[in-house]
């Protein structure tokens, strides 16, 4: 005991130490929960639809399944918010984590598509209960001094760790093969791995477990939001953070998913380089969260990082669609991810400072919501549009979107934080 109480003192006045206990103990908890997902459940969305193919279902199945998922949150993403207002987010995260764990477990145990269907609805609605209930948490386990860097690397974190799961589980098909005695590429391997990945994910749950229920350290609580006050957050403060994330959601949805079959079209590269430069980016862009809230302690502004690096990341975007060469795409590929990501951490952070504690969980539903209805027909509407003529339209579509986008957080939040700094200064 001695010895492992001189390793912990001598750990807290390490360089990492003194970093990673600037914050409190519910949210390192919670950045160790964010690990142990990001690892394992990345295992689940690396190989289910393999899994699905493996066993014989059609595409149209497939998409079906893949789709009900973001159906389900866009339904129920408002109610969710507004059981996380009542409940408090550690409640709503374990909730939530928990029934996504077993959905996840019955819907690759399951025979029947209808059984199937129904889970991977469950399953959506679940995560739409945890993540969404991430932000009020955070909110919650910070003060302003620590905050935007909580915010950023947990994204920062979600996003390596990510990248380790799934070199991690691209390892798991041979060793279940081996140890099961079936084929390699059978459904028995991949429903193994996918089994594995979703309990193991379950682990998750005790970071969070073992979290103390935190308070705002501020006035009172008010009474959580009912579903009779929806309709009162639809306030201009509450669209205006709204639009921004739809127009970007909307940009994103038409392109990103079929970046890697524009590479693979575009330069015909290998399924090695296709990979190798996926992985890059997950870790680049994971290191460049950790950026972010230095951006915008330099700037004096969360909006004025999130503009600056959202515009920046527009020029690498049409730097990728129109370069000539694998090597100058490739480049502009992470740059642009790095840049454009780095963003996402600080606006989540200021459309929360801007909201009332009552109401977090659901306005973070409301944001996540708009994202979701881009989602649900970018995708079709692209595949309509590169059947036609190609992959340039889209990348000219997503820049002139994004621009938009950017173009209307600046108009719309220039002066919110100093303004906000003014009032609480005032009182």
């Amino acid at each position: 005991m001695d010895f492992l109480r001189s390793w912990r003192r001598q750990f807290e006045r390490s360089r990492v130490g003194r970093f990673l206990y600037q914050f409190s103990r519910n949210a390192r908890l919670f950045l160790l929960s964010t690990i142990i997902g990001g690892i394992t459940f990345t295992g689940f969305q690396l190989f289910f639809n393999i899994y699905l193919r493996s066993r014989g279902f059609d595409l149209d199945f497939i998409g079906v399944l893949n789709a009900i998922p973001s159906g389900a949150a866009l339904l129920f993403g408002v109610p969710m918010g507004i059981l996380s207002d009542r409940i408090g987010p550690r409640r709503a995260m374990l909730a939530g984590l928990s029934v996504a764990t077993l959905a996840a477990s019955a819907l690759v145990t399951a025979r029947t598509p209808f059984v199937m269907i129904a889970m991977s609805g469950v399953m959506g609605i679940a995560n739409s209960l945890y993540f969404l209930s991430m932000a009020p948490f955070m909110m919650r386990a910070s003060s302003d001094k620590e905050r935007t860097m909580l915010f950023s690397l947990n994204f920062g974190l979600m996003t390596i760790s990510g990248a380790a799961g799934n070199l991690l589980a691209g390892q798991l098909p041979a060793w279940f093969a081996r140890w099961l005695s079936v084929p390699p590429g059978s459904p028995a391997t991949y429903q193994a791995v996918l089994l594995a990945s979703a309990l193991a994910g379950g682990l998750a749950l005790i970071p969070i477990w073992l979290i103390r229920e935190a308070r705002w350290p501020g006035p009172r609580r008010a009474a959580p939001v009912g579903l009779g006050e929806v309709r009162r957050l639809l306030r201009r403060s509450v669209l205006r953070m709204a639009l921004p994330n739809f127009i970007i959601g909307f940009g994103a949805a038409i392109l990103i998913p079929y970046l890697n079959l524009f590479f693979k079209e575009t330069f015909v590269i290998s399924d090695g380089q296709l990979g190798l430069v996926f992985s890059l980016s997950a870790a680049i862009t994971g290191a460049a969260t950790l950026v972010g809230p230095r951006i915008a302690e330099r700037l004096g502004s969360k909006i004025k990082a999130v503009v600056a690096t959202q515009g920046a990341s527009i020029l690498f975007l049409l730097v990728m669609g129109l370069a000539p060469a694998y090597w100058m795409a490739a480049a502009a590929f992470l740059i642009r991810g790095a840049l454009m990501n780095m963003s996402n951490p600080l606006y989540s952070a200021f459309t929360m400072e801007q909201t009332p504690e009552r109401e977090r969980a659901t306005v973070n539903s409301m944001l996540q919501l708009t994202w979701e209805v881009g989602w649900t027909v970018g995708p079709y509407l692209s595949g309509v549009v590169q059947a036609r003529y190609g992959f340039t339209p889209l990348f000219i579509g997503t820049a002139t979107l994004y621009s938009v986008a950017v173009g209307l957080t600046w108009l719309f939040f220039h002066d919110a934080e100093a303004q906000a700094k003014a009032a609480a200064a005032a009182a």
